[in-house]
């Protein structure tokens, strides 16, 4: 295992659409080191996700995980999950707004509509099939993750651009108001 260092808006990798990993590549030694370096990178930098272009991999994988994290402990927690080649359907018209930073956006947060219940179909890292339905913020964080494997930044999809914010101002004047609303929506939803 390797920590990989983290591309940021502005680098190429992060803009492309990821490619789909077949089973032989899955299974193939040099994918398996680069599902442990996207592990250990997303805890060392104390990240509820990574997806595989963030660490300059073209390749449509991404992991999420939460537990006893610093950033983010209004969230339930989730155990660590590996999804090749995810695919997300909507489960509701339902949106919630969320308070969106990301590592590969350095110190820069914003409001961003996500659906409240969604459905994940994809493999697990040993290419078994895996089927989520998720709820609340954790569907918030599935979403953002499989928007890197589309090109997709939280920044492009950030409703208003006045609710952009450094961390410090984010925390300063509008961590109290995201917190209780997390908070409300984390009871309504369990997750």
């Amino acid at each position: 295992m390797a920590l990989r260092k983290i591309a940021t808006i502005g680098n190429p990798v992060l803009r492309q659409p990821a490619r789909e990993v077949g089973r032989e590549e899955l299974a193939s030694a040099h994918m398996q080191a680069i599902l442990d370096d996207l592990v250990e990178t997303m805890r060392d930098a104390a990240g509820a996700g990574l997806a595989a272009p963030q660490i300059h991999e073209g390749v449509r994988v991404c992991a999420v995980e939460v537990a006893n994290n610093p950033r983010y402990p209004y969230m339930r927690p989730v155990p660590l999950t590996i999804l090749v080649n995810p695919r997300v359907v909507p489960t509701t018209e339902e949106t919630f707004p969320n308070y969106e930073g990301c590592l590969s956006v350095p110190n820069l947060r914003g409001l961003v509509a996500r659906f409240t219940g969604i459905r994940v179909t994809a493999w697990d890292r040993s290419g078994a099939p895996v089927d989520l339905s998720l709820r609340g913020l954790t569907a918030g964080t599935f979403q953002h993750e499989i928007d890197h494997l589309d090109g997709t930044l939280f920044v492009d999809r950030v409703t208003d651009t006045r609710s952009l914010c450094t961390w410090a101002d984010f925390e300063k004047y509008r961590r109290a108001e995201f917190v209780a609303q997390a908070e409300a929506l984390v009871a309504r939803f369990g997750q």
